[in-house]
């Protein structure tokens, strides 16, 4: 169950501390703080001060809903007190270790992660989060293959360090290509089908095609590893038609090529699953994660490793690691994450409530709306695909977007946009009445945004 309601927000822990005021804090921002992915000048960010739940509150103590899970990660909800006292105690009892050397905290975390995994991947290489544990996994694969390429998707993201902004698909690799041995392919997308297909079988059947004739041109002996996130998130949460990620596992064991899963945004609950791929009947190699398996609290994120792979390091040297790998205070807020999803249900709440309100309540909004022009997802990972046409499917122009976006915002719901969709992605623990609270916003703003066009 999600921890209960909070009381109206005091002040602000700023002003209680006498450091600074919540005035200040935007002022701050702008003076001292450079912005990921962003134009320096116009920003204007939200100052958030506090959460609890499924809520966040602003400077001004006015309260959103937060249907982002703020980067698609609060997979726990905020404040979750099992996570916070488990990160409280660990701090009282050692907050930073050499990751050489052994940590109770950290076997019970890798320890807990692995039991969730397939059988096999019984070992753990932890890192800082989902951009290095690919970062990670690339180069396992390529030095127990001895092969130079990764294959993976145009619609993709894999964090922002050398390899894993290469081996992404979207815009964010064009101006950061210096890692080489990379190559892409196209994956489903039937809506907006690559390969003329009209139907899931066909969809599934022609990207599997195109993947194969990419891995023999490319030259099978070359390629070390498919990269795939399990669920394109950021993409658009794609979810794979029945039947592909198999496909891609026997292409792959058809060559001796690895395949990694990417589970950073999809893992630990997102889908209504532990992993993604519990719901695909496919073994990975390599298992990447990082966001939902502590919620972001502390950041965190690693590499789960199957026994072949650990085993090519057995008498050889892994050249890879970091200092904060298996950081106490990240291992804790782990430790405290997953045995509270496990004591509570949140997995299976996140499940159910996506199967029986946001989907129902997606589908009957796609019923009522035209702009929006497909439902897909599951768990509590969703996106709207919302067009200006349904007959040509032209996306929304952006300023249809931000406008999405205001409304939102203006009624008290923090929204997740990307490109010309709203991506419904609240935290595991949402309940029946949170996604009734939502789902009625989205009717008010996409009925005042589309008499507006």
């Amino acid at each position: 169950m999600p921890p209960p309601s909070p009381a109206a927000p005091s002040q602000g822990s700023a002003r209680q501390t006498g450091i600074s005021s919540p005035s200040t804090a935007l002022e701050l921002d702008r003076a001292h703080v450079f912005h990921s992915w962003s134009a320096q000048g116009s920003l204007q960010p939200m100052t958030i001060e506090g959460g609890l739940g499924c809520e966040v509150w602003d400077d001004t103590g006015r309260r959103y809903l937060d249907f982002s899970s703020q980067l698609v990660n609060v997979n726990i909800g905020h404040q979750h007190p099992r996570v916070v006292e488990a990160i409280a105690e660990q701090a009282h009892l050692l907050t930073t270790v050499a990751p050489g050397h052994a940590n109770l905290t950290r076997g019970r975390a890798a320890r807990l992660i692995t039991e969730r995994a397939p059988d096999g991947l019984d070992k753990v290489f932890f890192t800082n989060g989902g951009a290095d544990a690919n970062e990670n996994a690339m180069r396992m694969a390529r030095l127990h293959t001895g092969r130079s390429k990764v294959l993976s998707a145009y619609r993709s993201y894999h964090g922002n360090t050398g390899s894993a902004v290469v081996a992404t698909g979207d815009w964010r690799r064009i101006p950061n290509e210096l890692a080489h041995g990379h190559v892409h392919f196209f994956t489903p997308y039937l809506f907006r089908s690559d390969f003329w297909a009209s139907t899931p079988e066909e969809e599934c059947a022609r990207a599997l095609e195109h993947l194969a004739r990419v891995v023999e041109c490319e030259g099978p002996s070359s390629i070390a590893a498919i990269l795939l996130e399990t669920v394109p998130g950021t993409a658009g949460v794609l979810t794979p038609p029945p039947g592909y990620l198999a496909g891609v596992r026997e292409i792959a064991d058809r060559h001796g090529i690895l395949l990694i899963l990417d589970e950073v945004m999809a893992g630990f609950g997102r889908t209504g699953h532990w992993f993604a791929f519990d719901d695909h009947a496919v073994r990975p190699d390599l298992v990447t994660f990082a966001k939902g398996v502590n919620s972001g609290y502390v950041p965190a994120g690693g590499v789960i490793i199957d026994a072949l792979v650990a085993a090519t390091f057995d008498d050889r040297v892994f050249p890879g690691g970091l200092t904060y790998s298996g950081h106490p205070l990240a291992m804790a807020a782990i430790v405290g994450t997953l045995e509270a999803m496990a004591d509570e249900g949140i997995v299976e709440n996140a499940r159910t409530v996506g199967s029986e309100h946001i989907g129902p309540g997606l589908r009957a909004l796609a019923d009522a709306h035209p702009m929006i022009g497909e439902v897909r997802g599951s768990g509590v990972f969703w996106a709207l695909e919302l067009v200006a046409d349904p007959a040509t499917r032209q996306p929304v122009a952006p300023a249809v977007v931000g406008a999405v976006k205001k409304g939102c915002l203006d009624r008290g719901l923090l929204p997740f946009v990307a490109d010309n969709r709203l991506h419904v992605v609240p935290p595991c623990v949402v309940t029946p009445a949170e996604v009734a609270r939502a789902l009625a916003v989205y009717d008010e703003v996409l009925t005042e945004v589309e008499a507006g066009l």
